[in-house]
């Protein structure tokens, strides 16, 4: 019909020797990034935390049966409160991109012309020119929900949350928590003396804060070195700092 625009397609044709270096270079994206930052999350504070609360309690000289039990108490209260809140973390992400979703739909219906143009001026944004977007916002005008997508995506900068996100966050993060809480207290349970227990935590638990921050470093793509030296101070500045209060409140 007149006054349409026409889409025309367009059949690439791919050489034999480009298609051979397609095959050849295989693309290695780390993809796990939301599981890692998890793990992250509930490891460094399981380390931490524990940790600076059994130097502390052995700084007020309490005995190791104590330290332990405190310790495991933290634990146990630090992983479900790590994991909730990482479960009301996602689903409040969850719920945000919904509530934007519904929004953005109701503005494409009630406004198709002005969300058309923001399709545009995003494309241009890109270096298209008009003669060349023209085509791609007729196209998503025409397929509604390719459209919303993106709109999310481009405009919003959402992307869509994994129903099972909010369940596996909680999950991953109080099981991180666990084992790294558990780190600086395994000499509690074999040393009856905490002020040698202690001593015994502080090297275990350095030594696991310098493998973990090695790992993350390397996993989020930051120098793993340094990464490793960062996270094992703040250990050790929590650590000292608990075991110092301690000793000035109960010499």
């Amino acid at each position: 019909m007149a006054g349409e625009n026409s889409i025309t397609t367009t059949t690439v044709v791919i050489e034999p020797e480009k298609q051979t270096l397609l095959n050849q270079h295989k693309e290695k994206h780390f993809t796990a990034g939301e599981i890692v930052r998890d793990i992250i999350i509930g490891v460094s504070d399981g380390l931490t935390v524990p940790f600076a609360l059994a130097a502390g309690l052995s700084g007020a000289n309490a005995p190791s049966s104590i330290v332990l039990t405190a310790g495991i108490a933290e634990v146990a209260a630090g992983a479900i409160s790590m994991g909730l809140g990482g479960y009301l973390a996602a689903q409040s992400e969850a719920d945000h991109y919904a509530r934007e979703v519904k929004r953005e739909q109701d503005e494409i219906i009630a406004f198709p012309d002005t969300e058309a143009a923001e399709v545009a001026e995003i494309l241009a944004q890109y270096g298209i020119e008009p003669h060349e977007y023209a085509p791609v916002v007729n196209a998503l005008r025409k397929n509604p929900q390719a459209w919303l997508d993106f709109m999310m995506k481009f405009e919003l900068g959402l992307e869509k949350p994994d129903p099972r996100r909010a369940v596996e966050s909680a999950v991953t993060i109080a099981i991180a928590y666990i084992m790294g809480g558990l780190v600086p207290l395994i000499p509690y349970m074999f040393i009856p003396r905490a002020t040698d227990a202690v001593v015994a935590s502080v090297g275990l638990t350095l030594v696991a804060l310098l493998v973990f921050g090695f790992a993350k470093g390397y996993f989020t793509g930051n120098k793993p070195l340094i990464s490793a030296i960062q996270t094992t101070l703040i250990g050790a500045i929590a650590s000292a700092a608990a075991f110092g209060l301690a000793k000035a409140v109960h010499p």
